[in-house]
């Protein structure tokens, strides 16, 4: 059985909403809390949602080999802390972890027996732009950024456990709910 769940998806497929919809419906989930150096944004908690910290402090992290993976996206850095999966899998409790399409990939390399990767798809590139630019988060240049690594982040799609695509939200959660609760069968109780 596996008990770490990896979320990977290009920027405005909708994997945050997903996380978060499907984290309300199976208590028994936690969420992987991953540090970054990007700015916080208006609705976002410090060690709730990411572990906020500058650039020198994930270096010294770096240094001191604490990620299980790590990346640079548009200029920021995001990193999973081994500690967090070293003791999902002591405790046995399932997590899971939002991350880059590399990043799902490092973990799953590092804890195969462990991982189940799930790539979500957006509908169409026009869809994503319209999500990107709707959200209001990101200015153009790093929207446009995020456009141009959607064509790298699909190809990744092949290497992933399974895959959906994200054209409805409602269909989408239950998308995602069905496939950890199918890996999770007789470890928790469905919803």
């Amino acid at each position: 059985m596996k008990l770490i769940f990896t979320i990977s998806a290009p920027s405005g497929t909708g994997k945050s909403t997903l996380c978060k919809a499907v984290l309300r419906e199976i208590p028994e989930l936690t969420f992987s809390v991953s540090c970054t150096t990007r700015p916080i944004r208006g609705n976002e908690i410090n060690g709730k949602d990411y572990i906020f910290i500058n650039h020198s402090e994930f270096q010294a992290k770096v240094k001191a080999d604490e990620f299980a993976e790590y990346e640079d996206v548009h200029g920021q850095y995001y990193g999973t802390l081994k500690s967090s999966l070293n003791k999902t899998i002591i405790k046995g409790n399932p997590l899971l972890l939002e991350l880059d399409v590399k990043g799902a990939m490092s973990i799953k390399a590092l804890y195969p027996e462990q991982t189940l990767s799930i790539f979500v798809k957006p509908p169409n590139e026009e869809i994503l732009r319209k999500r990107l630019v709707g959200r209001g988060t990101d200015n153009r240049e790093l929207i446009k950024k995020r456009l141009t690594r959607i064509h790298m982040e699909l190809e990744y799609e092949k290497m992933f456990d399974t895959s959906f695509i994200n054209d409805d939200l409602e269909s989408a959660i239950k998308e995602l709910k069905h496939i950890i609760f199918n890996e999770l069968k007789g470890k928790i109780h469905e919803y």
